[in-house]
């Protein structure tokens, strides 16, 4: 028997509908590809952390900034105050001294000895990172007066005044300041006073 026009629509629904439920079933669910998207779309997005612009910034690292040495391999300049037996077993001759000693110190960081009216070098002592160390400047006591530079092995000590005399008599302090100058470029300076005579 012939089926009716009537009933074609309703044999094609059927013919049709479990085709149809797949594909509704398909789209609804998505492949795995569709859910990481559809979950990356509905997902927050992650907070991102920015720099605190109230926290102070953090100072670079300078090797021996705080102590006060500049340039070199990075590693501190260390004078230290010579003791009087130190001094006395140094062996400097001379006739005449001179010393520096750092403000505030017990003692001098430098001590030297020379001759007056002498072509041989003063000589004297520096405790650098507790071992006494020679040094040397030219031209004997009357070298040493003002602004002497004394040398050493792997230093230059440059010590220039920087004021006038701070008191009366024979052999007055004066304002200087003491510049150690390694070999490998480092430096440091130490305000003080320098003192020359008897």
């Amino acid at each position: 028997m012939t089926p009716s026009c009537s009933a074609t629509p309703h044999a094609l629904v059927r013919a049709l509908a479990p085709l149809l439920a797949a594909v509704a079933l398909a789209a609804c669910a998505p492949d795995a590809d569709g859910a990481a998207s559809a979950d990356a779309a509905t997902a927050p997005a992650p907070a991102v952390q920015t720099a605190d612009t109230d926290a102070p910034p953090t100072p670079a690292s300078t090797p021996g900034a705080a102590a006060g040495t500049v340039g070199g391999d990075g590693s501190e300049i260390v004078l230290e105050v010579l003791t009087a037996q130190e001094l006395g077993g140094a062996g400097l001759e001379g006739e005449l001294a001179c010393s520096f000693s750092e403000t505030g110190a017990t003692g001098p960081l430098l001590h030297a000895m020379g001759a007056v009216a002498s072509d041989a070098p003063a000589l004297g002592v520096v405790k650098v990172a507790g071992y006494i160390e020679p040094i040397r400047a030219p031209g004997g006591f009357d070298g040493m007066t003002r602004n002497p530079v004394f040398t050493g092995q792997g230093k230059t000590i440059r010590i220039v005044e920087t004021g006038a005399a701070t008191a009366g008599g024979e052999s007055p302090p004066r304002p200087a300041t003491l510049t150690y100058l390694r070999a490998d470029g480092a430096s440091r300076s130490f305000d003080g006073q320098w003192q020359c005579g008897p």
